[in-house]
C-alpha cells in the first residue's frame, strides 16, 4: 500500500471519478482517492499504468509521492499558486461583471440591434470569460464518453439559455457558478488547512550531541541509543528516556490535554511534546519513522481511507443521479409542447434548464467527505484517533461498551495494602517468598510485591519456577516448594485454608503444601471512571466489566463503578470469548471493548469497535485498535461517541437540507415559478452552505 498526493483535483467528483476509474482496473488490489486532502492510497503494483489511467479520466491530474524532499519544495510555490489561482478568478468575475452590467443597463438598445449584435458583442464574451473552463471541463468529459457530470449539465443550461434567447440568464448562472465555485474552493481548503494543522506538530529538527558537540540535524537521521537535547520551547524530536534535567512539557498536540505535565530523569517522553521550561537531555529509544507522533500523522492522513457507508452511497447515488436528472429535464422539455395545447418549447426548455442547473450534486458530493474528514480531524485534537469514517459511525451505533478493568478503570497502580499469616508463618516469611516468586516477572501485581519486599533477591536460591496459567506461580525457593496465586490454586493442589472470598485482589501463599497466608493487593479507580460509567448509562449504552479478579475484587470495583453486569476470574480467552457471546446476542447494535491496549490485543481485534486506551506508545494498541485514545482517561469513550454522534449530526443535516430545497426548487422550476436565479441558490448556495455547515463539525 503506497500513499500519494494529487495536484490538481479540484473537485469532489473528479475525486469519485478517478478512484471508481482505478477500482476497475484488475490489478489494482485496494484504492481510496480523498479530495479533502488531496490524496491517493493504492495497492497496485505499476504506479505507471494506474498514472495512465488518472490521465485518461482527469488529465490536468498530476500525481506526486509525498517524500520529505518533494513536500518541502512544494510547499512555498503551492501557496503562490493559490493565491495567483484566486486572482485570476476574480479579476475574470470582475470582467464578467462589468460586461454583465452594461449588457443589462442598455438590454433594450443592445436587443434592437440588428440580428442582435450587439447583444451577442456583450453577452458572448461575458459567457466565455466566466464559462470557458466549465465549457472546456464538459468538452474534455465528452470526448471520453462521460458527459453525466456538472461541467455538463452546466453546459447544456446555459447554451439552451443562449438558444431560447436568454442571454443574461446564461452568463448569471456561469457567473454565479463560478463565484460559488470559488467560494467552495476557499472554504475546501480552510477546511483542509484545519486539518493539516494537527500534522505541524511534526519536529523540524533535533539537536544530536555527538562527542560533546550539539549538531542541528532532521529527526530522520537519529537512531535509537543517540543522545539528543531538547532546549525551553522546543518540540520534543522523537521518543526516548530522560537521561538528565527536568522540566514540564506541553502534551496537548499529542493527548488533547491542555494542563503542561511534570517530567523528570528515567521517565518517558514522546516525540510532539513541547519542551516549557528546563534543558532535557534525551536517549532516543525510536527511530522517527516508529515514533509516536509518526503514528499519529499516519492515522489522521490515512483515515479518510476507511469510507462511512453513507460516504459510499452519496459518491454511488451522484453517479447514477446526474443522468436520471438529465434525462428527466429532456423529457421536462419535450413531452408537455408535444401533448398539451397551448404550450411552447421556449417556456418548457427554459423551465428544463432550471431543472438542470438545480439539480447538480455538488452539495452532496462536497460536503458528506469533508464532514467526516472534519470529525476525524476534531476527534484527533482532543486526544482521539479514529482510524476512518467508517468507525466514526459505528461509534454512533454503539449499544454496549465493555471495559477491561486493570489500567483501564483502575490506574494499574498495584500497592500491598495488608499481610494476613497463617498456621505459624511470619508477614515477613510470606511476602519473602512471594517476592522470589514472582521475581522475574513483570506482571503489575508482582512488581508491587517486589517493591513493597524491597530486598535484593538471591537468584541462586530460586531453582525452579513454573507458571500454572491463570492460576498461579509454582517456585522451588531456597529447597522449599512455594505456590503463590489465587483461590482456585489452593483448591486445585488441595491446600487446607480457612477463607476463600478475601475482599480485594489476593495472593495466596503455600509452602512445602501447608498454607502460609495472603497478601491484599490494592489498586484505586481512575478519577474519571465512575463518572464515565454514569455518562454512558445516561446514553442509554450498556456497560460490563471483566477482569482477572476473584468475585470478591470484582464485587467491590463494581460496586464503586456502578456496573451491573461484570464477569471475574477471566483469562484471556475467557474475555474473547464474553466478547463473541455479546455480538451474536446484540442484533441492534454495536459492541465496543476498551482495553489499555498491551494485553488486550485479541479481545480489541475481535469487538466491532476496538478501543485503546492511554495506549500511545503501545505498538499492539495502534495497530490492532479502531480507535486510539491518547489519555488514561476513561471519559475519553464518552467524547469519542459525542464527537462521532455530533459528525453525523451535521452529515444528515447537509444530505436532508441539499436534498429539500433542490426537490422545493425542482418543483417550482417544473412548474414555471423558479427561475434561473433561484437555480443558481438551489445548487451553488446550497452547496456553500453545506460545505460551511460541515466545517463545524471540526470544533466538534
Amino acid at each position: 500500500m503506497k500513499k500519494y498526493q494529487l495536484k490538481n483535483i479540484d473537485c469532489a467528483s473528479c475525486a469519485a471519478k478517478i478512484e471508481d476509474g482505478l477500482a476497475k482496473m484488475p490489478e489494482v488490489k485496494f484504492v481510496s482517492v480523498s479530495f479533502a486532502n488531496s490524496t491517493m492510497q493504492i495497492d497496485a503494483p505499476d504506479i505507471e499504468e494506474v498514472k495512465q489511467k488518472i490521465k485518461e479520466i482527469e488529465p490536468e491530474v498530476e500525481v506526486v509521492e509525498p517524500t520529505e524532499e518533494i513536500s518541502a519544495s512544494v510547499k512555498k510555490p503551492a501557496i503562490k499558486d493559490e493565491l495567483i489561482e484566486n486572482k485570476k478568478e476574480l479579476i475574470k468575475i470582475f470582467v464578467t461583471l462589468l460586461l454583465l452590467a452594461a449588457g443589462l443597463i442598455f438590454e433594450d438598445e443592445i436587443h434592437n440591434t440588428p440580428y442582435h449584435i450587439a447583444e451577442y458583442l456583450v453577452f458572448l464574451p461575458a459567457y466565455l470569460i466566466s464559462g470557458w473552463g466549465v465549457l472546456r471541463g464538459a468538452l474534455r468529459s465528452a470526448t471520453k464518453g462521460k458527459v453525466f457530470n456538472e461541467h455538463f449539465l452546466m453546459t447544456i443550461a446555459t447554451t439552451g439559455a443562449i438558444a431560447i434567447d436568454a442571454m443574461p440568464e446564461a452568463v448569471t448562472v456561469m457567473l454565479f457558478y463560478v463565484v460559488g465555485e470559488l467560494f467552495q474552493d476557499i472554504a475546501v481548503n480552510r477546511s483542509r488547512k484545519s486539518v493539516k494543522a494537527l500534522l505541524e506538530i511534526r519536529p523540524d529538527y533535533a539537536n544530536i550531541k555527538i562527542n560533546g558537540e550539539v549538531k542541528r540535524v532532521s529527526p530522520t537521521e537519529v537512531h535509537p541509543g543517540q543522545i539528543i537535547v531538547v532546549k525551553p520551547g522546543e518540540k520534543i524530536p522523537l521518543d526516548g528516556i530522560i537521561k538528565e534535567g527536568n522540566s514540564f512539557v506541553d502534551t496537548s498536540a499529542l493527548t488533547g490535554e491542555s494542563v503542561p505535565r511534570a517530567v523528570k530523569e528515567s521517565e518517558t517522553v514522546l516525540a510532539g511534546m513541547i519542551n516549557k521550561s528546563g534543558l532535557l537531555t534525551i536517549e532516543v529509544t525510536k527511530e522517527f519513522g516508529e515514533s509516536s507522533i509518526s503514528k499519529i500523522l499516519e492515522l489522521v492522513e490515512n483515515a479518510t481511507s476507511k469510507k462511512a457507508e453513507t460516504e459510499k452511497f452519496i459518491t454511488t447515488f451522484a453517479r447514477y443521479y446526474t443522468p436520471v436528472v438529465v434525462f428527466g429535464a429532456l423529457l421536462l422539455a419535450v413531452i408537455p409542447p408535444l401533448f398539451f395545447a397551448g404550450q411552447t418549447f421556449t417556456d418548457w426548455i427554459y423551465r428544463a434548464l432550471v431543472v438542470l442547473v438545480i439539480s447538480c450534486p455538488c452539495a452532496l458530493v462536497i460536503s458528506i467527505p469533508l464532514g467526516y474528514f472534519g470529525g476525524i480531524g476534531g476527534a484527533s485534537r482532543k486526544g482521539i484517533l479514529v482510524k476512518g469514517s467508517n468507525y466514526l459511525d459505528a461509534l454512533t451505533k454503539i449499544k454496549t461498551v465493555v471495559f477491561d478493568k486493570t489500567g483501564t478503570l483502575t490506574k494499574g497502580e498495584f500497592k500491598v495494602a495488608e499481610i494476613i499469616s497463617a498456621n505459624g508463618f511470619k508477614e515477613e516469611e510470606i511476602l519473602k517468598y512471594a517476592a522470589y516468586a514472582e521475581a522475574n516477572s513483570s506482571h503489575p501485581i508482582a512488581k508491587s510485591i517486589l517493591d513493597a519486599y524491597k530486598n535484593i533477591i538471591q537468584q541462586n536460591e530460586i531453582t525452579e519456577v513454573k507458571e500454572i496459567s491463570g492460576h498461579g506461580i509454582q517456585a522451588k525457593i531456597d529447597g522449599n516448594e512455594v505456590l503463590i496465586g489465587n483461590d482456585k490454586l489452593l483448591h486445585n493442589e488441595n491446600i487446607k485454608h480457612d477463607k476463600c472470598d478475601v475482599e480485594g485482589t489476593v495472593v495466596h501463599v503455600a509452602v512445602n503444601k501447608k498454607y502460609a497466608g495472603y497478601i491484599v493487593i490494592s489498586d484505586s479507580l481512575k478519577n474519571e471512571a465512575a463518572e464515565t460509567i454514569a455518562e454512558l448509562n445516561k446514553l442509554k449504552v450498556n456497560t460490563i466489566m471483566l477482569t482477572g479478579d476473584n468475585k470478591s475484587a470484582a464485587d467491590v470495583y463494581a460496586k464503586k463503578l456502578g456496573i451491573k453486569e461484570y464477569y471475574s476470574e477471566l483469562l484471556p480467552e475467557n474475555k474473547v470469548q464474553h466478547i463473541e457471546k455479546l455480538l451474536e446476542t446484540t442484533k441492534d447494535g454495536k459492541v465496543a471493548f476498551v482495553g489499555d491496549g498491551i494485553n488486550d490485543a485479541p479481545v480489541i481485534a475481535r469487538a466491532d469497535v476496538g478501543i485503546a486506551m492511554g495506549a500511545l506508545g503501545s505498538d499492539a494498541a495502534v495497530e490492532t485498535a479502531d480507535v486510539v485514545l491518547m489519555t488514561d482517561s476513561p471519559m475519553q469513550v464518552v467524547k469519542s461517541i459525542e464527537v462521532a454522534k455530533r459528525t453525523r449530526t451535521i452529515v444528515w443535516q447537509n444530505i436532508a437540507f441539499a436534498m429539500g430545497v433542490k426537490l422545493f426548487f425542482i418543483l417550482l422550476g417544473a412548474f414555471g415559478i423558479a427561475t434561473m436565479w433561484e437555480a443558481v441558490f438551489g445548487d451553488m448556495g446550497v452547496a456553500i452552505i453545506a460545505i460551511l455547515n460541515a466545517m463545524r463539525v471540526m470544533k466538534a
